[in-house]
C-alpha cells in the first residue's frame, strides 16, 4: 500500500531552508558559468538517445506514439554534444555550454545536476578552473583527484590483466602482481613525484603520467591529490579525469571525453551532495 505522504524512494523533496539552499547554489552556478563564457541550455526531460551514455540497465524506457524507445534524460554530456552538433549545427557559433537540470535512473534515482560542456576543447584545465570557482563562492572545499583513464587500460594490456581490477580499486591484487613499477604507480599521489616515477615505466606510460603534471600545473586548486590508477566507471570519458570528493561523497566529476570524432572536456557537480555539505557548515 502506498500511502498519500509518500514519494519513491531516491527522489528529491526541497522545502523551506533546503528549496532555499538549493535555488541559491543553482545561482551563484549560473551567475558564474555565464561570466565565464558559458550559454545556459535546457535539453528535454526525454531523449531516443540514451543509451550510449548509460548501460541499458540503468535507463527508464517506455515508449512513444510510434512504438519507438524513449527515455527519461540519465545523463545530460553527451546528449548536449548531440543537441548542439547536430541539430543546432551552424546556427550556433557558441561552444560552451551549461546546465542546471536533473537526471533519472532505474528504478526511481533522481539527481540534480550543474554541468558545463566545452565542445571541441580538449584543455581539461578550464573544466576544473570553472568548476572550482562555484565550489569556492558556495563555500565547499573538497578534494581533488585527478587521474588519466589511459594509464589503467595500458597496464591491463601490458600485464593482460583484465581492467574490472581497476573498475573495483583491488590494492591487493595489484600488489600481488609483484611489479615494482605498478606498485610504485599504486600509492603515487602527489605529483610533484612523477618525475621520478617516470624513469621506471615506459614511453606509453610516461607520456600518460606527463598529462596528469601538465594539467595540475595549469589548475588553481591547492587541494590536490592524484590517482594514476583509478578508473572511472563511465562511457564516455577516455583521458584525462577529476573528481572531487568530501569524505565518502563525490560532489562532482569532469573529463576529457571524445564524441562523433568531437574531443571536448565538461564537468557536472551534484547539486544534491552539495547541499548536504552546505548543511554540515
Amino acid at each position: 500500500m502506498v500511502y498519500e505522504h509518500e514519494i519513491p524512494n531516491l527522489t528529491r523533496l526541497y522545502f523551506g531552508k533546503t528549496a532555499a539552499k538549493k535555488r541559491k547554489i543553482e545561482n551563484i552556478a549560473s551567475n558564474i558559468l555565464n561570466d565565464s563564457g558559458y550559454e545556459e541550455i535546457v535539453t528535454p526531460l526525454l531523449s531516443y538517445h540514451q543509451h550510449g551514455s548509460l548501460s541499458e540497465k540503468e535507463l527508464i524506457r517506455f515508449s512513444d506514439s510510434q512504438n519507438h524507445i524513449i527515455t527519461l534524460r540519465a545523463d545530460s554530456t553527451l546528449d548536449v554534444v548531440r543537441i548542439i552538433t547536430k541539430r543546432l549545427g551552424r546556427s550556433v557559433e557558441q561552444n560552451r555550454w551549461f546546465y542546471i537540470q536533473p537526471v533519472f535512473r532505474y528504478p526511481s534515482f533522481e539527481q540534480y545536476q550543474i554541468g558545463a560542456e566545452s565542445i571541441g576543447k580538449n584543455d581539461l584545465s578550464h573544466s576544473i578552473n570553472d568548476s572550482a570557482k562555484v565550489l569556492n563562492a558556495i563555500g565547499v572545499k573538497p578534494l581533488l583527484q585527478i587521474s588519466n583513464i589511459n594509464i589503467p587500460k595500458i597496464i591491463a594490456k601490458k600485464l593482460n590483466i583484465s581492467l574490472e581490477i581497476f573498475k573495483s580499486a583491488n590494492l591487493e591484487k595489484i600488489l600481488a602482481l609483484d611489479v615494482p613499477w605498478l606498485g610504485k604507480l599504486s600509492y603515487l599521489q602527489d605529483v610533484n613525484e612523477i618525475d621520478e616515477i617516470i624513469k621506471a615505466v615506459d614511453e606509453s606510460l610516461k607520456k600518460e603520467l606527463l598529462k596528469i603534471k601538465l594539467l595540475v600545473e595549469k589548475i588553481s586548486y591547492e587541494n590536490v591529490v592524484i590517482a594514476p590508477l583509478f578508473y572511472a566507471k563511465m562511457n564516455y570519458y577516455d583521458d584525462l579525469f577529476f573528481r572531487y570528493i568530501k569524505g565518502n561523497t563525490t560532489l562532482g566529476m569532469g573529463g576529457n571525453y571524445t564524441y562523433e570524432n568531437i574531443d571536448s572536456t565538461g564537468f557536472a557537480l551534484y547539486t544534491d551532495n552539495l547541499i548536504e555539505e552546505l548543511e554540515d557548515l
